[in-house]
């Protein structure tokens, strides 16, 4: 899984037909810190996210088995809004 913040929306008008009807997003990856990791991905939104949230998104096969995306060319799909996030410290 990957932790992520929504940072925008992707509109495409011409798409594979099994995409419509589906919300994009445009979603940076983060570290449990907040700090941003790597660049954003577009996913298929399953939750109903909206705008600066804090997501869960999964990629590869596991994306395509999110809500029914089985039959889509989907490679990531968000899956969770994240309440909280905290880490242990150690020792």
């Amino acid at each position: 899984m990957i932790l992520g913040k929504v940072v925008g929306t992707v509109v495409a008008t011409r798409k594979d037909e099994r995409l419509v009807g589906s919300k994009l997003l445009l979603v940076q990856p983060i570290l449990p810190s907040g700090e941003a990791s790597g660049g954003p991905i577009v996913a298929v939104d399953t939750v109903d996210a909206g705008a600066a949230e804090t997501v869960l998104v999964v990629s590869g096969s596991s994306a395509r088995m999110a809500a029914g995306q089985s039959d889509r060319p989907v490679d990531a799909a968000i899956v969770g809004i994240v309440d909280a996030v905290s880490m242990n410290g150690s020792g």
